[in-house]
């Protein structure tokens, strides 16, 4: 079943384990397009389903992550090192490079959630899943490698929990 993929509860935690858990949605809701693309099994309600929360992830909260990360991470971690800086300089230009491949998702999902025996709607949704999963998780891994250890090790207990601060306060004006 495709619509139970990504329902269950996270634990809390400190900024890097929330940062985490966004990279685990990320993960969870671009496998859920790639395999709502592949699975000619499922049944129509199920891809509209799954298409309808592909779509409302990627719409709502991926851009609330990247804000974290531009708004309150990117800026905290700026001018630490030069290795440093390098990395959060890719992190910006991959996240905008990532928006013409959303915008894509978007509307190849919302088709396919129109019309779900659509075979073709299916296929352009699964020629769009594939490469931006593709893209997302080597972005993803580095700033796991990179990113989340320089908050651990460069910013204070008190910024850290500035930033969860933050990202709550963002949350909190989108309900």
């Amino acid at each position: 079943m495709l619509h139970a993929i990504g329902r269950k509860q996270r634990a809390r935690g400190g900024l890097v384990e929330t940062l985490l858990d966004c990279h685990l949605r990320i993960r969870t809701f671009s496998g859920l397009a790639v395999a709502v693309s592949e699975r000619s099994a499922a049944s129509l309600v199920e891809v509209v389903h799954v298409c309808a929360r592909v779509e409302r992830y990627f719409i709502d909260a991926l851009p609330l992550h990247v804000r974290d990360e531009e708004e309150s991470i990117l800026p905290r971690l700026r001018g630490r090192s030069p290795s440093l800086d390098a990395a959060l300089e890719r992190m910006h230009e991959q996240h905008d490079m990532h928006v013409p491949l959303l915008e894509r998702l978007l509307a190849s999902s919302a088709a396919l959630r129109a019309d779900p025996g659509d075979t073709s709607a299916r296929a352009a949704l699964h020629a769009v899943a594939m490469p931006l999963r593709s893209v997302l998780e080597p972005h993803l891994r580095a700033e796991e490698d990179i990113v989340f250890p320089a908050v651990r090790e460069l910013l204070s207990a008190d910024e850290q929990a500035a930033v969860v601060i933050e990202m709550k306060r963002r949350r909190d004006a989108r309900a």
